[in-house]
């Protein structure tokens, strides 16, 4: 899996692919992580790549004949170490306000994927007609704006090297996360460690009764209890994909509020 990134501020990358428990997925190589600088590939003595938009208005755009020329390196060095590439040119993903919005289910996807180029904006954006022409996926964290791409690219790498075997300390980890279908899509519970009393509170005597079962049964309601709480709709789609068993619903039925 290999994933190109062009990126006016490729410093940015160094900490956080040496850094956290998914250092090991770079490191390894499982999932591969090139660096590309459209200045370098910039003409003049500035290196410039924005210039002021046509139609006036503030802030500068981000010129698409630089990022012409890098995509054309990063499409070379990819074909030479894949000639899959050849044939199947890998997708160029824009974090954009109007993209998809980055949920479990679409880094999943992507964690099957053979990787893409991530296009880091910066400045008011990148020249529409470069987006037009090579752009094929548009990602969003949400409604809000950043100040560049980067951080969501990072982001985007973070939460699908977790999911590669081996990056994890225990395989089964990322099963339990929120959001996984391994949960029926519904939030995680509550987690404790020691001491068992902490500042006058005690750990849930389930956790620390032995019983496999009761435990089991005490996660899942603390997931229908929290998902209820907080994200409702989480527990209607699971309704809806039959995901929902008479033990969930009795629980749910016993603690919806009294109208």
């Amino acid at each position: 899996m290999r994933f190109d990134i062009i990126t006016l501020f490729p410093e940015l990358f160094a900490p956080f692919l040496e850094s956290g428990v998914t250092r090991r997925a770079y490191s390894s190589g499982q999932v591969a992580v090139h660096l590309w600088n459209p200045r370098d590939w910039a003409e003049g003595n500035y290196r410039r790549v924005d210039d002021r938009p046509f139609g006036g208005g503030p802030g500068m755009v981000m010129m698409a004949e630089p990022l012409q020329l890098c995509l054309n390196a990063i499409r070379a060095a990819r074909i030479e170490a894949d000639a899959q590439e050849q044939s199947e040119p890998a997708p160029v993903v824009l974090f954009s306000p109007i993209g998809t919005t980055l949920k479990h289910a679409v880094v999943a996807e992507w964690a099957e994927s053979r990787g893409a180029v991530l296009l880091c904006g910066r400045y008011e954006g990148i020249d529409q007609r470069f987006i037009d022409t090579h752009v094929t996926h548009q990602l969003s964290l949400g409604d809000f704006v950043l100040s560049g791409g980067e951080l969501a690219a990072m982001v985007l790498l973070d939460s699908l090297a977790r999911l590669q075997p081996g990056v994890l300390n225990d395989e089964g980890s990322f099963q339990q996360d929120s959001f996984n279908p391994a949960l029926d899509g519904l939030l995680d519970c509550p987690h404790y460690t020691r001491p068992e009393v902490w500042n006058g509170q005690d750990v849930p005597p389930e956790l620390l009764s032995g019983h496999h079962a009761n435990i089991e049964r005490w996660r899942r309601d603390q997931r229908l209890r929290i998902t209820t709480q907080h994200r409702p709709e989480l527990i209607e789609q699971a309704r809806k994909q039959g995901l929902l068993n008479a033990k969930d619903e009795g629980f749910l039925a016993k603690t919806a509020p009294k109208l």
